[in-house]
């Protein structure tokens, strides 16, 4: 069988080679929005043969039969369109595109094999993000949830996933994992506080495992923040509101935007004690440099380097039955000593060469120097009635990785290819793991784990995409080998174990788009994410590497130039669900389960300046082979939508009114338990003249009491006698006002 799976894979990377042929004529070109800016997903069609093609990551792009006289159309959303006519045949073309304020009449439906991407860049451009949770929001169906006192990781809700920090979406920015594997928290915990929001140009997603080129944690789907090649104008903001809350932000150009060597450097600087009764102090600085640049007329150099560090106190997860017997207030505590510390250094370099017109490969590496510390109490005094069962979780982790893939197009007969082949590599190093009894975050009681571990993942991919008339087919096939090592300083006898496991994921997608306002898909593939090493050294996993089987059957549909609607439905069955562990603070592995559900959205621009947009989404998640009744996955969301109204006026007013909701949902396995659901409301109100800008933000314009992040745990409280099951949550934030004032130069 792993013969079979090589030679396919060989195939896959050889056949393109041998076969590359491009009758003429044949027409190239580039297009980009100045120098270092090149643009991809832009639509370039031949009006008199109506081939037409998407231009790839370089910006370039490659026309068949082509002749002079032509003319060709170039739409980008954002983007002024433009129309090329062709005076000869042969020499590239160089097309800048200008700015241009949103219109959605420059929205094509084109081939793509993941168009969703264009409803985050919608949503970016139409409202900017104003904070870091404001990100992930962008994701059409992924809700997150503050926990334990905004230091730490947001809890992540996807495709009828409690998805805890991110055992199942997988996050990255500018293709840099974010997930931790074997964290010390959590598996696939993924704290994106290290990014800066003003610095994200692009935000790229997609739901399933159906993408070759992403790995581990893609089952329910990926997220990949892309940063700005460049600024196009200074920044110097400042924002304060309630609760003693103070953000500081600039961004800096260092270079001159118009020449073949640019850089910015972006800093940030965050301080809040929250709505807490026990002030959070949470202080978070953030700083980032990058740099691009032309080495040659055939290569392209990105350099980034930043750094992130934050520290807080938190209240933790509280009881709603102290809260009801008037023990605590709605923002009280029971142990208010939590809290932690984190820090993450990253050094990236991204190289692309252009081997000739229709080929390139973009190399990637990175380096991250991570460290965290956390103190959680999550059962009180369950285990210990006299100190408490307060735990310190901590590592410290170098994480390194290489990728590099070839990309291709070419030209069979009447089949248009596109084709990519990569391979890399990603190494975790985690010393001195461990989780301690505590008291007061000032005493240690008691070691109970610490241990070293390397995981080892070395990965090779590749995919098609044949393009035959209004078909486009995407075979693909994905190869990831890991190698988990532990030694346990705690557990005896002392020694180093090692583990190893090998997954083969293919995928297969078929998209029909009979014009350029209709699309119809069917995607399938295999993903999977990987077990902790420690869990691995257990035997508790029934899987090293667990699978997930998913598809999709959905539509993209533009029944007028400003309405966009997207529909969806989709099931996906994974071999074993991570299920969270309160004693220990981590999740474990479970059983299988199966999720269905459906996704719809859309997105209308009702006036020149004002837009309208909402997304539903459904989830049923069952575990499979439990008995009728309990067989619920706990927290999992059924229902949940966003949705809301976006002005952008040329006078300089701007604003947004936006709803969040997400539905009752079981807390436990047979729902005897249940996490309520909310309805939260926020705005957005400004105005910039000139250089000078001006937003007041007001969170929760309703004032509800709300649970953003709910658990069914057992605790007991000092004054109980026995044990308690029952929710426990971390109070969503109250109405929070705050204003934010800056200039651009």
């Amino acid at each position: 069988m792993t013969r079979r799976f090589w030679l396919l894979f060989n195939l896959l990377i050889l056949v393109p080679l041998l076969t590359y042929a491009h009758p003429g004529p044949i027409q190239t070109g580039t297009v980009s929005a100045g120098p270092g800016q090149k643009l991809d997903q832009v639509y370039v069609v031949n009006f008199r043969t109506g081939f037409h093609d998407h231009t790839d990551e370089s910006g370039r792009f490659t026309l068949p039969d082509c002749q002079a006289g032509d003319s060709l159309g170039i739409y980008r959303l954002g983007y002024f369109s433009q129309v090329v006519h062709l005076k000869s045949v042969g020499t590239p073309l160089d097309i800048i595109l200008q700015p241009s304020p949103i219109v959605l009449d420059q929205l094509v439906v084109n081939g793509s094999v993941n168009p969703l991407r264009q409803v985050a860049e919608i949503d970016m451009k139409v409202s900017p993000v104003a904070n870091s949770q404001e990100l992930l929001r962008k994701t059409p169906g992924l809700f997150i949830g503050q926990h334990a006192g905004g230091g730490k990781a947001e809890q992540l809700f996807m495709r009828g996933f409690d998805v805890d920090h991110g055992t199942d979406v997988a996050i990255s920015v500018d293709n840099m994992p974010v997930n931790m594997v074997s964290h010390a928290h959590g598996q696939g915990y993924a704290d994106l506080h290290f990014v800066i929001p003003e610095t994200i140009g692009k935000i790229d997603f997609g739901k399933g495992p159906y993408y070759a080129d992403r790995g581990n944690f893609n089952t329910a789907g990926y997220v990949n923040l892309e940063t700005l090649p460049v600024i196009s104008q200074n920044l110097i903001a400042m924002e304060a509101g309630q609760f003693n809350s103070y953000r500081m932000v600039g961004l800096l150009n260092l270079l001159p935007t118009d020449g073949i060597h640019r850089a910015y450097l972006a800093v940030e600087n965050v301080m809040t004690d929250g709505a807490f009764d026990s002030p959070q102090q949470l202080s978070r600085t953030n700083w980032f440099l990058k740099y691009s640049g032309q080495p040659s007329s055939h290569q392209h150099l990105i350099l980034t380097a930043s750094r992130f560090a934050s520290r807080w106190d938190a209240s933790g997860q509280i009881p709603e039955r102290a809260v009801k017997s008037g023990a605590i207030g709605w923002f009280g505590a029971i142990d208010d000593t939590e809290g932690g510390s984190t820090s993450r250094s990253n050094l990236q370099a991204d190289h692309l060469f252009l081997l000739d017109a229709h080929s390139f490969i973009k190399t990637s590496g990175y380096l991250s120097q991570y460290d965290f510390d956390l103190y959680s109490n999550f059962t009180f005094f369950l285990i210990d009635s006299l100190n408490g069962d307060q735990i310190r979780q901590k590592e410290t982790r170098l994480l390194s990785g290489v990728q590099s893939v070839y990309h291709a197009s070419l030209r069979l007969g009447d089949w248009e290819v596109g084709y990519r082949a990569g391979a890399g590599f990603r190494t975790d190093e985690i010393d001195d793991i461990g989780l301690t009894h505590t008291k007061d975050r000032l005493i240690t009681l008691d070691t109970l784990a610490i241990s070293d571990i390397v995981e080892n993942n070395w990965f090779g991919f590749a995919d098609a995409e044949f393009d035959y008339g209004d078909w486009k087919l995407n075979p693909a096939l994905r190869i990831d080998y890991f190698r988990f090592t532990l030694l346990d300083a705690v557990k005896k006898p002392f020694g180093t174990q090692s583990f190893y496991d090998t997954r083969f994921s293919p995928k297969f997608n078929v998209i029909y788009t009979p014009t350029d306002q209709w699309q119809f898909y069917l995607k399938s593939g295999m993903g999977f994410h990987s077990n902790d090493t420690r869990v691995v050294a257990s035997g508790k996993g029934t899987s090293m590497i667990p699978i997930a089987v998913g598809a999709d059957l959905g539509s993209i549909w533009k029944p007028i130039p400003r309405l966009m609607i997207t529909t969806s439905g989709w099931i996906l069955n994974l071999e074993q669900e991570f299920v969270y562990v309160g004693d220990a603070g981590v999740v474990e592995p479970s059983g299988k389960t199966r999720r269905m559900g459906f996704d719809a959205g859309f997105r209308y621009q009702m006036l020149d300046w004002l837009f309208a947009d909402a997304d539903v989404n459904y989830a049923h998640a069952r575990a499979v082979g439990e008995p009728a009744g309990e067989d619920l996955v706990p927290l999992a969301p059924e229902w949940t939508s966003t949705g809301g109204l976006t002005v952008r006026h040329e006078s300089g007013w701007k604003g947004t009114l936006r709803y969040r909701w997400m539905g009752d949902r079981p807390a436990n396995e047979d729902g005897t338990i249940t996490a309520e659901g909310y309805v939260i409301t926020d705005l957005m109100v400004g105005y910039q003249t000139g250089p000078w800008f001006a937003e007041l933000s007001v969170d929760n314009i309703f004032d509800n009491d709300w649970k953003e992040t709910q658990f069914a745990t057992e605790t007991r409280l000092l004054t109980e006698p026995s044990p308690v099951t029952d929710i426990h949550f971390i109070p969503g934030t109250p109405r929070f006002i705050r204003l934010k004032t800056g200039f651009e130069f």
